[in-house]
């Protein structure tokens, strides 16, 4: 780096309020046969399927996850079932129906699977933006404090470069006391960190 120039890293982080849930489900079946448990998991999953869009989860919300079938032993090579699996991922856009969906697909029956949910900001433009103010904000108060401590004058900004960082999405449980959902998206965090250099004069 120039003897003239200094970089430095500033960071700026929003909160934001998910609007949007990423249900993981599935089907699970283990049956004597290869055919007949794959033939059973396929007919879940068709149901599971259907359940979701009555749901009112749209088709483009849909994706297949896994697809899977495979022998189980107790003592290799003795095969003692078959195991098939189809997974899932719902797109639920209206939080206030993510009981009654998660809830579908505990209806499905014995072959149902949750396997987790993850929340997210569907539109995180305006946040980030907040974010890349702060974040500047942040990187030009840092240059001025090392500029006066080296005694120099701080002149134009010569490079910028950031880095996007999402917090994680917790699933938090509620008292029933409290609210009567199970669960609740919280606050995520957008963060921006921006490096950037500066001129000295």
């Amino acid at each position: 780096m120039d003897s003239t120039e200094i970089t430095v890293i500033g960071e700026g982080a929003v909160a934001a309020a998910p609007d949007v849930m990423r249900l993981h489900a599935g089907v699970e079946v283990r049956r004597r046969s290869a055919a007949e448990a794959f033939a059973e998991v396929r007919a879940a999953a068709a149901r599971l399927a259907e359940a979701l869009r009555g749901a009112g989860i749209a088709d483009e919300d849909l994706r297949t996850t896994e697809l899977s079938l495979g022998p189980e032993y107790d003592a290799y090579p003795q095969v003692s079932a078959y195991r098939a699996a189809q997974g899932v991922e719902a797109v639920v856009r209206d939080l206030a129906r993510a009981d009654q969906v998660i809830d579908v697909v505990a209806g499905v029956g014995e072959q149902a699977r949750l396997n987790g949910v993850a929340f997210e900001v569907s539109d995180p433009a305006a946040a980030l933006r907040r974010a890349r103010d702060r974040a500047f904000a942040d990187a030009a108060a840092k240059a001025a404090q090392y500029a006066e401590l080296a005694g120099r004058g701080l002149g134009g900004v010569v490079s910028v470069s950031e880095q996007i960082e999402q917090g994680p999405q917790p699933l938090r449980v509620v008292a029933a006391m409290e609210d009567t959902r199970s669960v609740s998206p919280g606050r995520q965090t957008l963060t921006v960190v921006v490096r950037v250099g500066y001129r000295f004069r």
